[in-house]
């Protein structure tokens, strides 16, 4: 079980409980923007708008909301330009982390994310001081309470998943991005439960911390995902089963 299916399925349970809704609300439209202007804003036609907008509607944005933001990505309708920007960097430990961000002021968010690195034991690399440690993947993390394994792996593999794997609480099934909306749509019709599904960055290798380090880590990793600008958090650490439980129990 890969640390990002981990830190994913901690993200997941974290925004169901979130209170700050309009916070994660304008990360989403941000996301759907930058989707809908780098392919079009027909979602069946652009898989990454497509995922975008299945985000929103998970979130409970309004659909109204979501069509301006299309028409906005698009160029139908003035609006903020932003642009993506991707940051790398290491944390405590020297665990690899990238950060994919979306912001109308890169003067303005360079320094807030160098500046949360460092306060959380890490610090700010140059380009492809890490990106070189991962790769896109669609990521889908399903809840082993209640579900059939044999199903899952029967409908991943028959679907173009590359890999699944099993921790006490979840299977975690990886597959290329270009197979994922077809995965997304054959779980969905098997009628397998799906607790967090994204495509994101993944290390080909991961290191795994002691329970101290997890710790600065995780504090990290949290940091960096409640900021404003960022959209997706990746990082090659491996923390077992045992130390989360630990991790969570603080």
């Amino acid at each position: 079980m890969s640390g990002h299916s981990k830190w994913s399925t901690i993200r997941h349970k974290k925004a169901a409980t979130d209170a700050r809704r309009s916070k994660t609300w304008s990360k989403l439209i941000r996301y759907v923007m930058i989707a809908a202007r780098g392919g079009g804003g027909d979602p069946e036609a652009n898989p990454r708008l497509r995922l975008a907008v299945d985000k929103a509607k998970a979130a409970n944005v309004p659909k109204d909301t979501i069509e301006k933001a299309i028409k906005k990505g698009t160029g139908e309708t003035a609006g903020v330009t932003y642009e993506e920007v991707l940051y790398e960097g290491y944390g405590p430990g020297g665990v690899a982390v990238m950060c994919q961000a979306v912001t109308d002021n890169r003067n303005r968010t360079s320094p807030e994310i160098k500046k949360l690195l460092e306060r959380c034991g890490g610090n700010l690399g140059a380009p492809n001081s890490v990106a070189w440690m991962f790769s896109s993947k669609g990521i889908f993390a399903i809840p082993v309470e209640g579900t059939d394994e044999d199903r899952v792996m029967e409908i991943a593999l028959e679907n173009g998943a590359e890999d699944v794997t099993a921790s006490v609480s979840v299977y975690e099934v990886t597959c290329p991005p270009e197979a994922f909306g077809e995965l997304k749509a054959a779980f969905e019709q098997g009628e397998i439960p799906i607790q967090s599904a994204d495509v994101t960055m993944v290390a080909a290798s991961n290191v795994t911390p002691d329970l101290e380090t997890a710790r600065k880590v995780m504090r990290l990793l949290d940091a960096l995902d409640e900021h404003d600008d960022i959209t997706s958090v990746s990082a090659n650490c491996d923390i077992p089963d045992e130390l989360l439980a630990e991790l969570g129990d603080a």
